[in-house]
């Protein structure tokens, strides 16, 4: 019996994997495996198939501490028992790997985005309905739309301003959070915005203003 094309495919990238990079990089993988990790930078990236951070930053092994979830959210402060996912990667990568910085990267064409905006405006659920998990997380974007709204009415239900929007929220969150608002002040770690456009392969970051600004996409000689 033929394996599903799904594990098959799997099959042959874990294969491609071993002859090409794991194979041109076997004596660093082999070098963080047995030394641990000590990457300098954490990033913050939506679970979106289309959106790799390790590609778009061309980073080896190592180099990056990758979470990743729907929109890219880092929701606020919340010490209160559950089963918090992203507050823990984030306080393992501040107190643990201390990282230089945290770097939030929204996308283009984000579908944690697309399902906020279609959820406003439409009718309450019924009170028997099933259980969403996406629609309490997307809520956490309520914040970011209401920013928004304060900051540019006239753009405040589109797609790509709201997806700004939840980055710079996210950021905001993030200094929610005591123990990265002290390394913040204490000049030992740097938050920044990141926004990926995938029909177009740019790149841009915000700045001091959050406004987003596109990186050269080639080294200036």
């Amino acid at each position: 019996m033929s394996e599903p094309k799904w594990k098959q495919n799997l099959i042959t990238g874990y294969q491609n994997f071993r002859a090409k990079p794991y194979k041109r990089h076997k004596d660093l993988y082999e070098e963080v495996g047995k030394l641990g990790q000590k990457p300098d930078i954490m990033v913050i990236a939506c679970s979106d198939s289309r959106v790799n951070p390790s590609a778009i930053f061309n980073a080896y092994p190592g180099e990056l501490f990758i979470l990743r979830n729907v929109a890219n959210i880092v929701p606020p402060y919340d010490p209160s028992a559950g089963y918090h996912g992203t507050s823990t990667a984030i306080e393992f990568a501040v107190k643990s790997l201390q990282v230089d910085a945290i770097v939030v990267m929204g996308h283009e064409s984000c579908g944690g985005i697309s399902a906020y905006l279609a959820s406003l405006g439409a009718e309450e659920k019924q009170e028997n309905a099933e259980h969403s998990f996406l629609s309490d997380w997307i809520q956490i974007l309520d914040a970011a739309h209401e920013n928004l709204l304060a900051r540019n009415t006239e753009n405040a239900d589109s797609q790509r301003h709201l997806e700004y929007a939840g980055v710079r929220q996210s950021i905001a969150n993030l200094l929610s959070f005591p123990f990265v608002e002290q390394a913040v002040s204490a000049g030992e770690l740097s938050l920044l915005g990141a926004y990926f456009s995938i029909i177009e392969g740019r790149l841009l970051f915000a700045d001091d203003e959050g406004e987003f600004k596109e990186i050269p996409s080639e080294k200036v000689a």
